[in-house]
């Protein structure tokens, strides 16, 4: 990746587009061209550098994944027959290549800011929180955010990875992992899981082991919107202020949205540009400006692009 200490990088790449699972399904491969599309509409195209990254290796999936679980994935894809789980994420043929150019890409950045060629980083097609180490979940099939935190350590000697998410689901993926690690530092606000798939997140989950006490689930009743989110992000903000991180991984799925159509939380694209915005001032107070974000779920197109756009525009902005 190419660019300079000010650049905002955003990925484009058909790569990227092809991780979906047909026209008809909410994760369509349309998703990354919507957005796209409403990025140019929205002069934000002209100002920043627009990427493509590399598909990620075997060895960096496996810095995450079981090579049990990889090679599975790979033999399924080779058919295109039933599902990488329990019914949720579909074998399709060359689905394999499309998640590994997922990961790839949010390789590609992290690598990017950490060497200094973008200040920060946007992956729209990536976020997919809910892969754990050995299996697929929700749509998901290899866990780039797992893999980059897991290389911020062992190829940049970063530690303290603070992983925010405002996906409408809970990352369990991503939690249960690191459940027991003290320097993931994990903050999510989520539609409570008494409500919404996984079920997972509730306010008593704070860790485990060394980890206990570090991580911050913020369960939200359906239907609440910008208002309960801008309360709950008070708490992420006093948490990360005490955390001090190295790094800063965004998960900003815009399924939080009203009016998608899997989820009942209520905001309005603002709740995702004041994140961007507010993680921008505190990546340039803690990490050096360090700050990555990935696009997650959202499955009402014209949410997405506004959710999207408007971090994209936090970005510039900072």
């Amino acid at each position: 990746m190419s660019g300079s200490a000010g650049t905002i990088a955003v990925f484009k790449d058909q790569r990227i587009a092809a991780y979906g699972f047909g026209d008809e399904h909410p994760f369509g491969p349309d998703r990354h061209d919507v957005f796209h599309a409403a990025l140019d509409r929205c002069g934000l195209g002209d100002r920043v550098t627009l990427v493509k990254g590399e598909v990620a290796t075997r060895s960096e999936l496996q810095a995450f994944h079981t090579p049990e679980y990889i090679e599975r994935v790979v033999e399924r894809c080779r058919t295109g027959q039933g599902f990488l789980d329990g019914g949720d994420t579909p074998a399709r043929a060359g689905l394999d290549r499309a998640a590994a150019a997922v990961v790839g890409a949010a390789i590609t950045a992290m690598d990017g800011v950490i060497g200094g060629e973008a200040k920060r980083a946007f992956v729209p097609i990536a976020g997919l929180h809910h892969a754990g180490r050995d299996h697929a979940a929700g749509f998901c099939i290899y866990n780039d955010c797992g893999v980059v935190i897991e290389l911020l350590r062992s190829r940049h000697g970063i530690r303290r990875v603070a992983y925010i998410d405002i996906d409408a689901h809970h990352g369990d993926g991503v939690f249960y992992a690191f459940e027991q690690d003290p320097d993931l530092l994990f903050a999510d606000i989520h539609q409570d899981g008494r409500t919404l798939y996984p079920g997972t997140g509730h306010a008593a989950e704070t860790g485990q082991g060394a980890g206990e006490g570090t991580k911050l689930n913020i369960p939200l009743a359906p239907g609440a919107g910008d208002a309960a989110f801008f309360s709950a992000w008070e708490q992420v903000e006093a948490y990360l202020e005490a955390a001090s991180p190295e790094f800063i991984l965004l998960q900003c799925g815009a399924d939080s949205l009203a009016g998608d159509p899997i989820t009942q939380l209520e905001y309005t694209a603002a709740a995702h540009g004041h994140a961007a915005a507010r993680l921008s001032a505190l990546a340039d107070r803690y990490c050096a400006g360090r700050l990555l974000a990935v696009g997650g779920g959202g499955y009402n197109r014209h949410n997405l692009a506004e959710a999207w756009t408007a971090v994209v525009k936090a970005f510039v902005a900072s």
